[in-house]
């Protein structure tokens, strides 16, 4: 086929010509990076959390006139109430096992800090060797049960290991288990059982016993989601928090039954509709984000690429109009239907050609964009490449319809005025 006649109808027709390009080009450069955000927004929801997530449910709740000082006499009638209250959980026939927290994996509430190798080193600023950013979770010798994480290496807590403080106080336990990537973090050559570590730039050693696979920080902490440390520590305050393992198929006959027996161990708190709460709901509630924007990008996709697809058939379809006796002439000089067919697809080939170069710098500026204000990671090169490939073929499937009906002209058009 001669790309010279082709050449010269698109410049007689210029402007539709720049419009189909840019067209392709926009649609490119925003579908390879929104399918890149979609892409890695699923890979978010589908991040395991470290945990046997069914069967658990999370309580809080808050108590009605008892004073959260942190005088001792205070913290120890704060104590007393949630130790009743553990009992009462644990005494309910579809419960398994029930440990105070101050927040699970996925859950909208952190307590974060930093851990170092060293005493007094309360300062993280991401790249100093010993140190790391972590999560704390304050648990009692029950979580491991309630949890069902993996523990790799060492044990988990003993009862009388557990120790009870104010809401504000210190965290003066002595053992502590972290997760295997804050292990490696910390100790990337060796094994941290057995280390001693210091938290919040404090003196105090806290050995470390135990280490588990995997354990997710909450919600809100996403830059390192890994870095988690358990403290055997119940915090005493207004306001309390239990993880609670149904046995297996009671979940909800134990979430429904858990405000009435709160209630009968001490009527002076507030519970309401969202204080028991499944972790089915939290991790919904904690990744409900990322699903609207991962739905929002998608349907993007789908309007950009349906607008692209109707321009290039009304634009090919008003060329075909257009050139109706000049393709009865071609007919009537010998051209075959697949040489129509082929010369429509082959000018539409070079327009998304030029769309998709263009394209393709656009895409990576977008990125570089992204990558400064939201902090994005980098749009792999393959992406573009896989883009590049379905605008063409989204190009070609998008103009064969006029194409096909560009190649049943007959060749008596040709004597056809107009």
């Amino acid at each position: 086929m001669r790309l010279h006649p082709m050449f010269a109808a698109l410049r007689r027709h210029k402007a539709g010509v720049v419009l189909i390009a840019l067209q392709i080009a926009l649609t490119l450069a925003i579908v390879c990076n929104a399918i890149f955000i979609i892409g890695q927004r699923v890979q978010t929801i589908g991040r395991e959390s470290g945990m046997d997530e069914s069967d658990v449910y999370i309580v809080s709740q808050q108590w009605v006139g008892v004073e959260n000082a942190e005088d001792d006499a205070s913290v120890a009638k704060l104590d007393a109430l949630q130790r009743e209250d553990l009992a009462a959980l644990r005494n309910m026939p579809d419960v398994a096992a029930v440990t105070p927290t101050n927040s699970v994996p996925l859950y909208n509430a952190s307590w974060t800090g930093s851990v170092s190798l060293k005493p007094g080193n309360g300062e993280y600023d991401g790249s100093t060797p010993g140190t790391a950013y972590v999560s704390y979770y304050d648990v009692d010798d029950q979580a491991l049960a309630v949890l069902g994480a993996k523990l790799v290496e060492g044990r988990f807590f003993h009862a009388d290991e557990v120790i009870h403080v104010g809401g504000t106080d210190a965290r003066h336990a002595k053992v502590m288990v972290i997760s295997k990537a804050l292990a490696r973090k910390l100790v990337p050559d060796g094994s941290a059982l057995g280390k001693a570590l210091y938290i919040d730039g404090t003196t105090d050693p806290i050995t470390v016993v135990g280490v588990l696979d995997t354990l997710q920080a909450p919600a809100n902490v996403t830059k390192v989601p890994w870095n988690t440390v358990l403290m055997p520590v119940r915090l005493n305050s207004f306001f309390s928090r239990y993880a609670v393992r149904a046995k297996p198929g009671r979940l909800d006959a134990a979430m429904k039954a858990t405000p009435d027996v709160l209630y009968k161990t001490n009527p002076m708190r507030v519970l309401d509709e969202y204080s028991v709460k499944s972790f089915a709901a939290v991790r919904r509630d904690a990744y409900q984000s990322d699903l609207s924007m991962a739905i929002l990008m998608g349907a993007v996709c789908v309007i950009l690429i349906g607008v692209t697809a109707a321009g290039i058939v009304g634009l090919t379809s008003f060329w075909v109009g257009q050139r109706h006796r000049q393709i009865g002439v071609r007919r009537a000089l010998g051209a075959r239907k697949v040489d129509i067919l082929m010369y429509f697809q082959m000018e539409n080939l070079a327009i998304a050609g030029g769309g998709a170069a263009i394209g393709t710098l656009l895409a990576i500026v977008i990125n570089f964009w992204l990558m400064r204000n939201f902090d994005m990671a980098r749009l792999p090169l393959p992406w573009i490449g896989v883009g590049i490939v379905a605008v063409l073929v989204l190009g070609q499937l998008s103009v064969l319809s006029p194409a096909r009906r560009a190649s049943n002209v007959p060749p008596v058009a040709a004597t056809r005025a107009g």
